[in-house]
C-alpha cells in the first residue's frame, strides 16, 4: 500500500463559521477529510467517532477554550496522541504558546495565518500519521504473520505425529497380517507335508473316509481364516474410498440372527462358552442381510475371544424407531482408555490376554452400521464383561 492511499482526517475548530471555511479550503486535498466544529463540545464528540492525523484549534471560544479541550485530549487514551495546532488572533505579547505547549500543543499560529506556514505544517503532520500508521500495519501484518507460522508449526507438528502414528499403525499392521497370515498357511502346509509323508510310506490307512473327513474340514477352516483376512482388508479399502457397497432388502433381524447362531455353533463349542438367544417378535426391516450378519458375526467373534467361558446374551428386540441387537459376555471387559479406541483400526484389546486377528472387525462393523444410518455402542467395565449394541433403523432415510 502507498502512503498516498491511507486516508487522513483532519478536525478544525473554531467557533466562526466562515474561519472554518477559509481553513478548509487551504488546507483541503482529495486524500484527506476535514471535519469542522464550531465549539469543543462539537469536536469532543466528533473525536468519539473518528481517528485523526491532527487538530487545529482556535485558542479563544466560548465555553471551553482552546486549552481546555486540549488537556482533556491529552487526559484520554483515544485521543492523546493527537497532534494539536493552536491558531489564535491575540498578540504574541499575550504569551499564549507558552500556554499552548503546556497544554501539549505541538505548534502555535498566529493570525493572519501565513498560507504557505499552514500547507506546510500540515503536510507534515499528515505525513507522520501515515507513516505511523503504515507502520503500524506493517507490525500488525508481521504479528498476524508470525500468528500464522505459529498455527502452520503446530498443524506441522499434528501431522508429524500422525504420520508417526500411521507408520506405527503400518508396521503393526504388516506384522499382525504376518502373524495372522501365517497361522493357517502353517497349518496347511503341515497337513500338507504330514499327508505327503504317508503317501510315500504307501500308508493307506491315514486315508480312510473318517479321517479325509477330518483333513477336508481342517482345510476348510484354515482356508476360511484366510478369506476371512483378506475380506477385511478389501473391506477397508473399499472404507477409504467411499467404496464400501449396501445393497438393503427386507429381511427378519430376529430370524437373521437365530440362523448365525446356528452357523456359530462349532466356534461356541470349541470356545467351550454357551449363548442365550432372546427375540419375542420378528423384527423386520431394510437392510443389508450379509453386511449385519458381518457386523453381528465380529460381535460374536469377540464374545468369544474375550468371554472367559462365560455364557453370552445375545438379544435381539425394537425401541422406538430402531432395531436393536445386543450382545453381552461376562468376560475380561475393556477399560475406559481401550473403549475409546476399539473402534479405530487395527485396535485390538490387549493387556495380559492374548488375541488374535487384524484388530479391523470393530471398525469395519461400526462403518457399515452408520452406513444403515445407526450406531454401534459399548458398556464395559474391566472385569465385569461387555454390551455391544446395535441400534438399526426401522425406516430407512431416503
Amino acid at each position: 500500500m502507498q502512503l498516498s492511499d491511507i486516508q487522513a482526517k483532519l478536525l478544525i475548530v473554531d467557533d466562526l463559521p466562515e474561519n472554518l471555511l477559509a481553513l478548509e479550503a487551504l488546507i483541503k486535498r482529495e486524500d484527506r477529510t476535514v471535519y469542522k466544529a464550531l465549539s469543543a463540545d462539537e469536536a469532543l464528540s466528533l473525536l468519539l467517532q473518528h481517528e485523526f492525523a491532527m487538530a487545529i484549534l482556535d485558542v479563544q471560544m466560548p465555553g471551553m477554550n482552546g486549552f481546555e479541550l486540549a488537556e482533556l485530549m491529552r487526559g484520554t487514551d483515544r485521543t492523546k496522541n493527537i497532534p494539536i495546532v493552536f491558531v489564535s488572533a491575540a498578540g504574541r505579547e499575550m504569551n499564549y504558546a507558552f500556554k499552548g505547549y503546556e497544554s501539549g500543543a505541538v505548534d502555535f499560529l498566529h493570525k493572519p495565518l501565513d498560507i504557505h506556514a499552514v500547507k506546510s505544517k500540515v503536510n507534515v503532520f499528515v505525513d507522520m500519521y501515515r507513516q505511523s500508521k503504515a507502520m503500524q500495519q506493517q507490525v500488525e501484518a508481521l504479528e498476524q504473520s508470525r500468528r500464522e507460522q505459529e498455527t502452520l508449526l503446530v498443524q506441522l507438528q499434528q501431522t508429524q505425529i500422525e504420520l508417526e502414528h500411521a507408520v506405527r499403525m503400518r508396521d503393526d499392521f504388516m506384522s499382525i497380517v504376518s502373524h495372522e497370515v501365517r497361522t493357517p498357511l502353517n497349518g496347511l502346509i503341515l497337513e500338507t507335508q504330514l499327508r505327503k509323508m504317508h503317501l510315500a510310506r504307501n500308508n493307506a490307512s491315514a486315508f480312510t473316509m473318517d479321517k479325509m473327513h477330518a483333513m477336508v474340514e481342517r482345510d476348510e477352516r484354515q482356508i476360511q481364516s484366510l478369506i476371512r483376512l483378506i475380506e477385511d482388508m478389501l473391506d477397508v479399502s473399499r472404507i477409504r474410498t467411499g467404496k464400501l457397497s449396501i445393497r438393503p432388502g427386507e429381511f427378519d433381524l430376529s430370524r437373521a440372527v437365530a440362523n448365525l447362531l446356528e452357523v456359530f455353533s462349532p466356534q461356541i463349542s470349541a470356545a467351550q462358552s454357551s449363548v442365550n438367544f432372546t427375540a419375542d417378535q420378528p423384527v423386520v426391516g431394510q437392510w443389508d442381510e450379509f453386511r449385519i450378519e458381518q457386523v453381528i458375526s465380529n460381535l460374536l467373534t469377540n464374545a468369544l475371544r474375550y468371554g472367559a467361558k462365560k455364557p453370552i446374551d445375545v438379544t435381539v428386540y425394537t425401541e422406538d424407531d430402531f432395531a436393536v441387537v445386543a450382545v453381552r459376555d461376562n468376560g475380561i471387559g475393556i477399560s475406559k482408555d481401550n473403549q475409546q479406541r476399539i473402534f479405530q483400526q487395527f485396535e485390538r484389546v490387549s493387556g495380559s490376554h492374548v488375541v488374535a486377528g487384524l484388530g479391523l472387525g470393530l471398525f469395519i462393523s461400526e462403518q457399515i452400521v452408520a452406513a444403515h444410518n445407526g450406531k454401534i455402542t459399548v458398556q464395559s467395565e474391566l472385569g465385569e464383561g461387555a454390551l455391544f449394541t446395535i441400534h438399526l433403523p426401522l425406516v430407512q432415510k431416503t
